[in-house]
């Protein structure tokens, strides 16, 4: 499963540049944590908290995990704005390994609390129908409840995996509402949004 959360208006290119594509954005929230256990992850993988990540790393995994599915916002922020987000309070980059090897990502949003927010969260492609999603999400989902927001929040979009929305609907989050929103992916990222998103 992989799930992006790049929700953003559109934005003007610089140069003009840039494919404008229309997605629909679902909003969802929980209001408190699930009960039970979450479902164990399958042998041999783990989730580490990485603190600090570097931005070469941190893009390198971010652009992995996103090209698929339209992730942009990340790309097209300088570096240095970057390297202070990364190291500033409230941002909390948690990675999923298949043994020393990075599968995935699950990036939480606490600077505006009392509410914490999935901001990004999925698998590098090639790990992608090995059945780990939806136990890494539980899993975080009870790491974010171990911040002790008011709301757990997260939003998904139709540029996302077909399997984001009932996966989250799965974990426990609920609908708030959808809106439609049009962005300007610049040309320069190189993505290729997929032809039904795109607009004349």
């Amino acid at each position: 499963m992989i799930t992006g959360v790049p929700c953003a208006p559109s934005r003007d290119e610089p140069d003009g540049g840039g494919t404008r594509i229309g997605v629909d954005v679902t909003f969802l929230c929980m209001d408190r944590p699930p009960p039970g256990i979450p479902p164990a992850l399958p042998p041999g993988y783990s989730i580490r908290q990485t603190f600090r990540p570097g931005v070469a790393w941190y893009r390198a995994l971010y652009d992995a995990v996103g090209q698929d599915y339209c992730w942009w916002l990340r790309r097209v922020m300088p570096d240095a704005e970057l390297a202070r987000l990364l190291s500033g309070p409230g941002i909390a980059v948690h990675v999923l390994y298949d043994g020393d090897e990075p599968a995935g990502f699950c990036e939480l949003d606490s600077r505006y609390g009392p509410d914490v927010n999935i901001a990004y969260f999925g698998l590098l492609p090639a790990w992608i129908g090995r059945g780990v999603g939806q136990a890494f999400l539980h899993n975080m989902v009870v790491r974010a409840w171990g911040l002790r927001p008011a709301v757990l929040r997260v939003n998904t979009c139709s540029a996302d995996h077909p399997r984001a929305l009932p996966n989250y609907l799965r974990a426990g989050f609920r609908k708030v509402r959808t809106l439609h929103e049009i962005w300007t992916i610049p040309h320069a990222l190189g993505l290729v949004p997929p032809a039904r998103l795109r607009l004349a």
